[in-house]
């Protein structure tokens, strides 16, 4: 009887120690939570995110994604707020950078390139609920987001005329607003393309562009 109880005691501690170390975190759920919404949002389009299909993609309960996040809005700015820290962040390290303008600007506009393409959805998922709800928190964040984009680059042509670089009378708001229609045009190419192409010959032609 004692050796049946241990077993059985062994047994209920395996189980018990193996859920626990398979069981995720709040932070790693969260995250796929927010990967789903972008990978739903790029494949099937923004129409079809529903809490049934993202929690079909991601194997939860619709219960469990609303214990992670209390609303879809609470989705929505959490992937901005990634975007604020992750995207604009390397951006401005790039920006901030030590080297020669003409190496940095490159380097920017790769940057923003390879983080689209990383996180395709992106960019249709934040205009298109702002636009579509007029919420006026969501727009306050993307605008942020719009004006730092702006800035660092601008930074970036400026002290490449101050260095001689560039010719000082580039019209700078303008050439920065020509790197902001980058996140569009990108889009049109992965949906052409279907996400399949090189970001290297991309990043190329935009530095060609600019």
């Amino acid at each position: 009887k004692r050796f049946v109880n241990k077993k059985y005691e062994y047994i209920f501690v395996s189980n018990y120690l193996h859920t626990s170390m398979t069981r995720k975190t709040t932070d790693i759920r969260q995250e796929e939570i927010k990967q789903a919404v972008l990978d739903i949002i790029y494949t099937d389009g923004l129409k079809n995110l529903s809490t049934h299909n993202l929690a079909k993609r991601i194997g939860m309960s619709e219960g469990s994604i609303f214990r992670h996040f209390p609303t879809k809005q609470d989705i929505i700015l959490s992937i901005i707020n990634d975007v604020q820290n992750d995207f604009i962040g390397q951006l401005r390290n790039v920006s901030n950078s030590v080297g020669d303008p003409e190496t940095r600007l490159k380097n920017f506009i790769c940057a923003t390139i390879e983080y689209l393409t990383d996180n395709k959805g992106i960019t249709m998922l934040i205009f298109s609920e702002a636009s579509h709800n007029n919420d006026a928190t969501l727009k306050s964040q993307l605008q942020k987001i719009f004006n730092s984009q702006k800035e660092l680059v601008s930074k970036i042509i400026l002290d490449g005329i101050t260095a001689g670089t560039w010719d000082n009378q580039i019209p700078v708001e303008n050439l920065a607003m020509l790197y902001m229609g980058i996140p569009v045009s990108l889009n049109i190419e992965l949906i052409l393309s279907g996400g399949e192409f090189h970001t290297d010959n991309y990043c190329n032609r935009m530095m060609q562009l600019m």
